[in-house]
Order: C-alpha cells, then structure tokens, then sequence
C-alpha cells in the first residue's frame, strides 16, 4: 500500500493535485488506515498516470473521467482520436516554428526566396542598407500589386547584376547620395548614365526588348517622351525593381544624381517610367 506522497512521486504529480483530484471526483479517496493516513492500492496509481497522462495531452478533466470508465474498445478508439488530435497540433506547432525561424531572418517572411536572394545579393555587393531596404520595400508593393510580373524582374534584375557596368553604376548612384553636389564624380556619374542609357537603348531597338537599368538611367522619356536628345535640365529618376505602373512615386529605390541648371542635384523620379517607347515601368 502507499501513502498519498509515495502516490504522488510514482505518478510524477504534486501532493496537492492528488487531493484536487479527490476533490472532483475524477480519482476515488481510499479508507483511512488505524492511523487516519489514507493507502493507496497499485490501481491507485495506474488511475492516476492514466489521468496525468490525459491531462498532458490537453483531454478535459471531464472526458477523462467519462475515459477512465469507459469498455476497452471504447477507450482504443477515444486513444486514437486524441492520437490524430496531437499530431495536428504538431503539425500546426512546426509551422508556427517555421514563421518563427523567418522572423529572424527578415525578408524571407513577407517576400518569396527568389526577392530575398536578389537582395542579398545586393548587400554581397557592397550596395548600402537603405538601398536594400527601399528595394524591398518596392518588391513588395509589386507583390501585393502585380505579383505575376514577379518572375520577370527577377530575372532582368539579376540580369543586370550580371553585368559589370550596370552594377558599377548602380552602386556609384547609391554611393553618391554621400557626395558633395560641387564633386566632379558627379558630373562624371552623370555622363556615364548617359551613356549607358544610349547604349542600351540601341541595343533594345535592334532586339525589340527591355532591358533591366541602373535607377537614373532614363531621364530622357519622362512623362511619355521618347526624345533622343539628352536634355542637361531633365531630372533622373530613381525607380524602384519593376514596379507597377502608377506607384513609382510612392516607393522609390533610392535618389540619384542629375543636373538641373548645370548643377548636381538628385531627384526621387517622376510617377511613371515608360521605357523603349512602351508605357511600361522597368526595374
């Protein structure tokens, strides 16, 4: 026989919940000994780690009474339901787990692994946190907007990291943000988007494609116009990675250099971005 503490440790419980246990019912007080102490029998104690053992799998104190007497095959199938029961919740959990581990990791909860490589590329680069993050922030907003288009950029946009010069500029219009309007890099900067942008615009005619540009490349089509002649005056835009038509003011990637009265400046670009005679935003 055992006493109520000997009962308690054997089933891994507290003193304390044995008694509440007595005092609902769920497990039977035994008789009092000579001495007023109660003893437990071994069924005691198999009851009671059948009861701990329901309450830990999350069964109400009511149904496991309604379990404790029930038949056998009864009790198979009410074992099997909570069985299915527990591993849904697991199954539930390890998702919970997962959006958990994203949070951590940042872009990878709200933006596909494709986004997230591109931009991590972009820090392997050497590109600046704030250029990362107003590239993610347009990635996003094409996500909720034009989310089909996704694909398209990911693959212009790794197209052009791909290529030297692109990249170069790039990165120069991220770092001149930093530069002194009087620097002659700017002035330098300025011309080599120029000439960037003829360049690809050649190469766009003859294959009748659009291809992906460093932000500030296009000064020339603003506002529909699709005129050959680089104008010094015309502010360069800053576009962010394929956004939707209509929404490049509301999340620019960055500002870039241009000249405005013969003086370096930077612009956070015009609302829309034709490019190669289509009314259709590049990245």
């Amino acid at each position: 026989m055992l006493t109520i503490g000997q009962l308690a440790a054997a089933a891994g419980v507290t003193v304390r919940t044995v008694r509440h246990y007595h005092h609902i019912g769920l497990l039977p007080e035994p008789e009092r000994d000579a001495s007023g102490y109660r003893r437990y029998s071994a069924q005691a104690a198999v009851d009671l780690i059948r009861i701990r053992t329901l309450a830990d799998a999350g069964v109400p104190l009511a149904r496991i009474d309604a379990l404790l007497h029930a038949q056998p095959a009864e009790f198979a199938e009410a074992i099997t339901g909570i069985d299915a029961e527990l591993r849904r919740r697991i199954r539930e959990l390890t998702e919970y787990r997962r959006r958990i581990a994203e949070l951590a990791e940042g872009e990878g909860l709200f933006l596909p692994p494709e986004v997230v490589a591109v931009l991590n590329r972009m820090r392997g680069l050497g590109f600046s946190e704030l250029r990362v993050r107003l590239e993610r922030d347009a990635w996003i907003l094409m996500q909720a907007l034009d989310p089909h288009a996704m694909p398209e950029r990911i693959r212009d946009k790794n197209a052009g990291f791909d290529d030297p010069e692109t990249t170069r500029l790039y990165l120069a219009c991220d770092q001149s943000v930093d530069w002194d309007p009087d620097d002659p890099r700017l002035d330098r900067l300025i011309d080599d988007l120029d000439a960037w942008e003829i360049e690809h615009e050649r190469d766009s005619d003859r294959s009748g494609t659009c291809n992906w540009s460093p932000p500030g490349s296009r000064r020339r089509r603003r506002h529909g116009s699709a005129s050959s002649t680089p104008s010094p005056t015309a502010p360069r835009s800053a576009g962010p990675p394929g956004m939707p038509e209509g929404m490049r003011s509301s999340a620019q990637s960055g500002p870039v250099p241009q000249r405005t009265r013969g003086r370096a400046t930077w612009a956070g670009g015009p609302a829309r971005w034709p490019a190669c005679g289509r009314d259709r935003p590049q990245p």
